[in-house]
């Protein structure tokens, strides 16, 4: 079995998606642990993963928080429109604030997306108030998430 990255009209190979999906799982996963799910030696998953993180496909290793553990029991997603020569300040204005926690410039009607976490339904107005003295905006409380955030589909190309 070769220990070379293989990225086939940018399709991982099997070994690369399994390691992707297990570290997915939990990123804490061991080398040695991952070896042994894979088939393979610790050296040479280790080989796969510098590969991986250097070809960009890992990006990083991440923690998941609960933010309703820390207390943030409301989510939020404000749909934000700058005022005419606004955009910049907005901008840097949701990068400041704390409890956006997730922000994506978009195309259409309005310039970004975020997403914000909250102790309270007053505290949203507290975040707007910040904002739409720069820009309009229209937001909606979150009720459940059908999809959290997930890798794309790793599968190969048929």
């Amino acid at each position: 079995m070769s220990n070379d990255l293989k990225i086939e009209n940018d399709v991982l190979d099997g070994i690369d998606r399994r390691l992707v999906q297990l570290l997915t799982a939990n990123a804490r996963t061991t080398t040695a642990d991952l070896a042994r799910q894979v088939g393979m030696s610790s050296p040479s998953v280790a080989d796969r993963l510098r590969r991986l993180e250097e070809s960009g496909v890992v990006r990083g290793y991440t923690l998941d928080v609960d933010p309703v553990a820390l207390g943030y029991t409301l989510t939020a997603v404000a749909r934000i429109r700058p005022l005419p020569g606004q955009l910049r300040r907005v901008e840097k204005l949701i990068a400041e604030i704390g409890e956006v926690i997730e922000c994506d410039k978009v195309t259409g009607d309005d310039c970004f997306i975020a997403r914000l976490v909250l102790k309270s339904i007053e505290q949203l107005d507290g975040v707007l108030d910040r904002i739409t003295e720069f820009a309009e905006t229209n937001t909606a409380i979150v009720k459940s998430s059908t999809v959290r955030r997930r890798l794309p589909p790793l599968q190969s190309r048929s």
